[in-house]
């Protein structure tokens, strides 16, 4: 209890229920009495002639007219009381509300608008530092371990060619040269992955077409790019362009699909269509979720049109910003 009474929003409650028993009912009535003046102000003509020919004074505020000619500013005032009101409404509702926010809120609204401002940023440096980092893993393995494996493939080769063929060494030899040469193809694929090196020399649209011509359907592809966009929003997009292709060939049973990149006004617009089967729901894990969560990193949107029987249609939007991306 003795916590309570020390909590201070414990004591802005307080106000806030002093003020619900004290101001709010002036400010009502003070409403209600406006209501009245307004509606007699108006009707007054109608209540003088109401009175009959006896002429008795009828009261308005603090005034009394006798005349229907006598209460003509009356309905003119009554008018504009009228047209008043929603106003004076408004107004004693939004220093209801403000007063609401700050004495039970507590400006917690400005504390939480600064931290979705710090979490804004927090995102965008974490992005940032994931492209770099992922930068430096493909530069590593293409550097380091791919040359080695390299190496190592090629003494294998050699020491093949000097052993006699039917040598039970020259058979391990020649294994172990073959599953390093497979070994090989399968760490270029792990680096193409990672960061495509068509992607990083040439640019999206460049990445795009290598994607369309190794897919296992027709990909029409349309492109309009007129400049090489920021490194993480053109590795979004070929993020979302790749897994949308893959599941077009896995689940859609489509026969064709389309691939259209359009940049305007510094968004950027991806839209992969096909003609299959549609129904493609994210909670179908098909990945859509991944995808839509990958486009929000960088503050865009997923849409998604997918009815049974289809076409299905996903369309990317990624605001890209005015600055040139920066060369590798």
């Amino acid at each position: 209890m003795r916590a309570r009474y020390g909590d201070p929003r414990a004591w802005r409650e307080v106000g806030y229920v002093c003020l619900l028993a004290t101001v709010t009912p002036v400010l009502i009535g003070v409403l209600a009495t406006v209501v009245l003046l307004a509606g007699s102000f108006v009707a007054s003509p109608f209540l003088v002639m109401a009175q009959g020919p006896g002429n008795t004074p009828v009261a308005l505020g603090f005034s009394q007219i006798t005349t229907v000619e006598q209460s003509t500013p009356y309905v003119v005032a009554g008018l504009g009381l009228i047209v008043l009101l929603p106003y004076l409404v408004t107004l004693v509702a939004g220093g209801h509300g403000a007063a609401a926010r700050t004495l039970l809120t507590g400006g917690s609204g400005r504390r939480l608008r600064a931290e979705l401002i710090e979490v804004s940023q927090s995102r965008t440096r974490l992005v940032n530092a994931f492209e770099a980092e992922r930068r430096r893993i493909e530069r590593d393995l293409h550097d380091g371990a791919q040359q080695r494996l390299v190496s190592l493939t090629l003494k294998l080769g050699l020491a093949r060619l000097d052993l006699p063929p039917d040598s039970p060494a020259a058979t391990v030899v020649g294994e172990a040269h073959d599953q390093a040469k497979q070994l090989m193809a399968e760490l270029r694929e792990l680096i193409h992955g990672i960061q495509p090196q068509i992607l990083t020399d040439l640019g999206l649209g460049a990445a795009i077409e290598e994607l369309a011509e190794s897919a296992p359907i027709p990909v029409d592809v349309d492109t309009t790019l007129d400049r090489r966009l920021p490194g993480p929003i053109e590795n979004t997009a070929y993020f979302v362009v790749s897994e949308a292709l893959t599941n077009v060939a896995k689940h859609s049973g489509a026969t064709e699909a389309t691939v259209r990149t359009r940049h305007h006004d510094d968004l950027l617009t991806v839209e992969i269509g096909d003609n299959g089967h549609g129904g493609a729901d994210p909670v179908g894990g098909t990945g859509l979720t991944g995808l839509a969560d990958r486009v929000a990193v960088t503050g865009g949107r997923m849409l998604l049109s997918s009815p049974i029987g289809g076409p299905t249609v996903l369309c990317v939007e990624v605001p890209c910003g005015p600055s040139p991306r920066p060369s590798e």
